[in-house]
């Protein structure tokens, strides 16, 4: 009909996009992030780009004290090591957690209402409340960091999915082919929103958009929105590298923050900030420690199952067990090694008083 679409991501409130290579997936994802950076001030938006491919999202480096939130002590705030997005999305499940609490203490349902009552001075931020602004997580190629990071990426996210829209968390993911073994059922369900360039079958089109047509699209840009129920035909803007360019450059050379957001800290797998005294230790630590020794087993997803936890909770314990001496250190997808027989050497450790007193 030749009039420019507009679209709310926040009513999506999560896209996935997909296509074959070459078909305009980082132009599509360039062209968001753009429009976003034209519409909403620094303080309103916040972006976590992630970018395996390693020279997609690199030009929004500029704005990193502007639009951009990062790790503690990491030094670029675009990630391209896949070590960092694991933490990167256990961070921004813990941020997750913190606004539901801060949502639950101003009884409100949702970041538009939150934030409406921190600008009426409606909430003390003495009590911890703030101005919470959106935060977009932008994945390009999907597929890589399942490849090399697997299982660990997908639970963050599947959470994220699940319920970070009310909060103001929204994830934009691009790959080249959603297949059940790159997104699974899980995290597919809730993306409803799904973009999908010229792909080269039908099977490929029916995995992305649930109905076949993606593959008669022309190319170069030329795409099928899919919200739920209709298919709309869009022709993307076309946002080259010189343009892209530019408006970093000029929002660069702006007053910025003194640095970008920074999300909360994660305990890390090697131990860094593992450093845990007896009295930080979780009331469940113990019990966990038993539990881990008599099934020689050292995984988060046990911990979490049979004693009934959440994931962050269950994370920090494994991580308190490694700073104990329990578990071995993080080996990727494998479980970690329990360094400790038997319950007699464990009680030994946990108890070294009556231990000593015994002999």
């Amino acid at each position: 009909s030749n009039e420019t679409f507009v679209t709310d991501l926040t009513k999506m409130p999560h896209l996935l996009m997909a296509g074959a290579t070459g078909q305009g997936k980082s132009v599509g994802l360039n062209a968001i992030l753009v429009s976003l950076l034209y519409k909403k001030h620094p303080s309103q938006i916040k972006f976590v780009l992630v970018d395996p491919k390693k020279v997609e999202l690199t030009l929004f480096n500029k704005i990193e004290r502007h639009f951009l939130a990062k790790l503690p002590g990491s030094e670029e705030a675009i990630i391209t090591d896949t070590k960092k997005v694991v933490a990167t999305l256990n961070s921004l499940c813990i941020e997750m957690d913190e606004r539901y609490e801060l949502l639950k203490e101003a009884q409100v349902r949702n970041i538009k209402e939150y934030n409406a009552k921190f600008i009426s001075r409606r909430l003390n931020p003495e009590n911890g409340h703030r101005y919470l602004p959106y935060i977009v997580l932008v994945v390009d190629e999907f597929a890589d960091l399942i490849m090399t990071a697997g299982r660990e990426v997908e639970t963050p996210i599947a959470r994220l999915a699940q319920l970070a829209r009310a909060i103001g968390i929204h994830l934009i993911i691009a790959t080249q082919r959603p297949s059940v073994n790159i997104i699974t059922g899980t995290i597919k369900a809730n993306f409803p929103a799904r973009i999908a360039f010229r792909v080269t079958s039908k099977v490929d089109s029916r995995t992305i958009l649930d109905s076949g047509g993606a593959e008669q699209l022309i190319g170069r840009g030329d795409m099928l929105l899919s919200t739920g129920n209709d298919l709309i035909r869009i022709q993307c803007a076309f946002v080259d590298t010189p343009e892209v360019d530019g408006i970093t450059e000029f929002i660069g050379a702006q007053r910025g923050y003194p640095e970008a957001l920074l999300l909360p800290e994660v305990p890390t797998e090697d131990g860094d900030s593992a450093d845990f005294d007896d009295g930080d230790r979780d009331s469940m630590f113990e019990d966990a420690a038993r539990l881990v020794v008599q099934t020689q087993q050292g995984s988060t997803s046990m911990i979490q199952r049979k004693l009934k936890l959440g994931y962050n909770r269950a994370g920090r314990i494994v991580d308190q067990l490694e700073a104990a001496g329990i578990l071995g250190p993080f080996e990727g997808s494998k479980a970690r090694r329990v360094m400790v027989p038997n319950e007699q050497a464990l009680e030994a450790m946990l108890n070294p008083a009556e231990a000593g007193e015994g002999l």
